[in-house]
């Protein structure tokens, strides 16, 4: 699948992954990509699911929402050293992906699932040892 420079392809241990075939400067932003939100009530059920490991808290003004991304978010890999961070936009409904380094053609696009772009604070598959 192709969108633009980014496509999607297989990455060993890891399912699929978003890649670049140009290379793309720092700050650049990468997608601006629609959310599907949902109640804390949603979220439980959720996490019974194989979407648990697909969404992301949402919590404007301290709400316990959580949160389906669309587009191709769900598709980038975690890393503790990524490339891109997220940011979300509670007024847009929206999660925007940006580059925070350069990034050369071939090269795999990914984000920090804790939200801080650069933490090597462990997440959960990492600390269920999978």
């Amino acid at each position: 699948m192709k969108n633009g420079h980014l496509f999607i392809a297989d990455v060993e241990g890891k399912g699929r992954g978003v890649f670049t075939d140009i290379p793309i400067d720092t700050d650049t932003v990468i997608e601006v990509a629609p959310v599907i939100v949902m109640s804390a009530a949603d979220r439980i059920l959720l996490d019974q699911t194989l979407l648990h490991d697909y969404i992301f808290e949402w919590q404007p003004d301290g709400q316990e929402l959580c949160c389906m991304a669309l587009g191709w978010v769900p598709i980038y890999n975690h890393s503790n050293y990524s490339n891109c961070e997220y940011v979300m936009n509670y007024d847009t409904s929206t999660i925007v992906i940006t580059t925070m380094r350069s990034i050369a053609a071939g090269e795999e696009l990914t984000i920090n699932y804790t939200g801080d772009w650069d933490s090597q604070t462990p997440v959960w598959f990492e600390m269920k040892g999978e």
